[in-house]
């Protein structure tokens, strides 16, 4: 007697397996792929846009605007949800696949699962070439498709309906592996998705990926314990990995117990509370001076979940010890191997909990905390000052933009960013309350990121405010997804700051000698300078033109008030506030950024020789 089969086309049994698709930790289960996200045209509506009407009970369908866009919302889900749960996103053939490809990129590059299902052309060739395919004069079988190769951790073609059965699986278990996670993607023939087969039963039964927390190896451990003991400077460098492993008590009783201090990246900040006393807030080329001073003399660095980005060591320059070395504690051996480290390859929680226990009684010299906690005090009237606004009636700056956020907040909003100038001023200022309100996108900073991301968590986590803080570069990267918002009635606050221009490439260009080229949104007069003016755009205007509701704030006052309205608001709601130029600290450490060798221009060989004597400082890790 045969086993049983259901006759379905190759995108509905996709669709049904996807549905039944878990996740589980700590014996909490998730869906694995809790919606999907989709732009429909000639390579998809056929098949995954009639499989997703058919079986719209059991997958959540999100109608996107921007393709890229999509990608950028569903990882803003996974990171809320400590990739525990991801998205998939379906598009056609052509342009809306290669638009999938830096969403792609930003998603491996953080290690943020989403799953991408490209239409693509015919398996058969039964029309060849069609509409938007891409004909390669001596590879049939190459496709646009084909750009998603190296930005994926897993990619196949599902050239016919039975290949399903074993790539689907495969595709589940990279997406809900936290050592290989990333973008995956099933490029999926228009034909292939619309043909019927006769699929097993099994195939559709709910199957639970558990996601594993491996202890550390007994060796390691015992190695990493003999160098805590040793140090007498050691700082703990927490990275995003982190809140993944949702490791932030394990790392609060670490330090309570021993006393190390700890510095955060980007995607780490929030590991402690800002008011913890071993909390040095940001390390690196955008962290705070109490982190990076003590980064410099740390004779013991130990990376949690942290992958090294040149922005963290300040392109090499930034541990400076003549004997300092490193101990990296990573789900992943890819990262935890870097700098000639001794390494802890095991979860973040599992290993921050081996490791208080084994150093029972071990702490770091009281002179050592006398020092930080030092640090720590100057460095918060530093924050204090940059986010005060002594005149209620003035322009803010954006710093002050960020104390007026910070006076409305509390602890269970979600602040989200990912390029320009802000970044750096986050870094250095904002004070993290809670574990997931400090959502930076970093790794890639990709402009367009904010507003897409925000309804992504905003769909993780209902009834929480949810903040995308965009300058007016970005906003006018990828605004479309407004529109998105106002549909799926999600009450996303967007704070849109107006400064005319790209102000972090600016300062930038400025110090490397391009003189600010490029970077301002002004009238140029006819030789090519800039006369001043703003632009005539009104990027409030567009903003209620896509279906927001909009405050316009002109004064620190009206600032405040604007904010508090926003948080309190059930639709999605802007604040625009034009900003005043003002100082924010200064990068604490250095970044690489190489400058032309030879010039006719002044400002570019003051800048070579700045370069040359920066560059010296750095060292390799070996």
């Amino acid at each position: 007697m045969s086993a049983a089969t259901r006759r379905l086309t190759t995108a509905q049994a996709l669709v049904r397996f996807l549905a039944a698709q878990y996740t589980e930790r700590d014996g909490v289960r998730h869906r694995l792929v809790a919606g999907t996200w989709g732009i429909f045209g000639h390579g998809n509506v056929a098949g995954v846009g009639q499989a997703l009407v058919e079986y719209g009970d059991v997958m959540p369908f999100h109608q996107g605007r921007s393709e890229q866009a999509m990608v950028h919302a569903a990882v803003g889900h996974a990171r809320h949800l400590n990739r525990l749960s991801a998205q998939a996103v379906t598009t056609s053939i052509g342009p809306g696949a290669t638009n999938l490809v830096t969403g792609a990129a930003l998603a491996t590059v953080n290690r943020l699962p989403v799953l991408l299902l490209p239409g693509d052309y015919f398996a058969s060739h039964a029309a060849d070439p069609l509409l938007q395919q891409l004909e390669h004069p001596s590879e049939a079988d190459v496709s646009v498709n084909d750009a998603l190769r190296p930005v994926s951790r897993y990619f196949d073609r599902i050239s016919r309906p039975e290949a399903l059965l074993a790539s689907a699986p495969r595709a589940m278990r990279v997406l809900a592996d936290p050592a290989q996670t990333g973008a995956v993607t099933l490029a999926l023939p228009q034909d292939v998705q619309a043909e019927a087969f006769d699929w097993p039963e099994e195939f559709f039964a709910d199957r639970v990926w558990r996601v594993r927390r491996p202890a550390p190896d007994p060796e390691e451990l015992a190695d990493a314990v003999r160098a805590l003991r040793a140090a007498r400077r050691p700082l703990i460098v927490a990275g995003g990995g982190v809140h993944h492993g949702e490791a932030e008590a394990a790392l609060e009783a670490l330090v309570d117990a021993t006393g190390i201090p700890v510095a955060s990246t980007q995607a780490g900040k929030g590991s402690l509370r800002h008011d913890h006393p071993a909390d040095l807030g940001g390390i690196g080329h955008t962290g705070t001076a109490v982190a990076d001073d003590l980064a410099r003399t740390a004779d013991l660095v130990i990376g949690v979940g942290t992958r090294y980005s040149d922005f963290t060591t300040a392109s090499g320059t930034l541990f400076q010890e003549p004997g300092v070395r490193f101990l990296n504690l990573n789900i992943t051996a890819f990262d935890a191997h870097k700098l000639a480290a001794r390494t802890l390859v095991c979860d973040a929680r599992a290993g921050l909990t081996a490791l208080t226990g084994a150093l029972s009684g071990h702490r770091v010299p009281s002179s050592y905390e006398d020092e930080y906690r030092a640090g720590r005090a100057r460095w918060e009237e530093t924050v204090r000052a940059a986010l005060r606004a002594d005149d209620e009636n003035a322009v803010p700056t954006q710093t002050q933009v960020l104390g007026a956020l910070d006076a409305v907040v509390g602890d269970e909003d979600v602040v989200i960013n990912a390029a320009g100038s802000l970044p750096g001023d986050l870094h250095k200022l904002w004070r993290s309350r809670s574990p997931r309100q400090y959502h930076l996108e970093y790794g890639y900073s990709c402009m367009g990121y904010e507003i897409p991301a925000a309804l992504g968590v905003q769909q993780a986590a209902p009834g929480v405010p949810v903040w995308a803080l965009v300058g007016d570069g970005t906003y006018l990267m990828n605004p479309t997804e407004i529109v998105t918002a106002v549909q799926e009635e999600l009450p996303v606050k967007l704070v849109l700051v107006q400064n005319h221009g790209y102000a972090s490439i600016g300062g930038l260009s400025e110090s490397v000698g391009a003189e600010r080229f490029g970077t301002d949104y002004r009238h140029r007069a006819a030789d090519g300078t800039f006369t001043g003016a703003p632009l005539p755009v009104d990027l409030a205007a567009n903003a209620a033109s896509l279906g927001m509701d909009v405050l316009r704030a002109k004064t620190v006052r009206e600032l405040r008030e604007a904010l508090s309205t926003a948080r309190a608001a059930t639709r999605p709601t802007c604040v625009y506030v034009e900003t005043a130029a003002g100082d924010a600290p200064g990068a604490q450490a250095w970044w690489d950024v190489p400058v032309a060798e030879v010039s006719a221009r002044d400002a570019a060989t003051g800048a070579r020789a700045r370069y040359e004597q920066a560059v010296a400082d750095r060292r390799h890790h070996l």
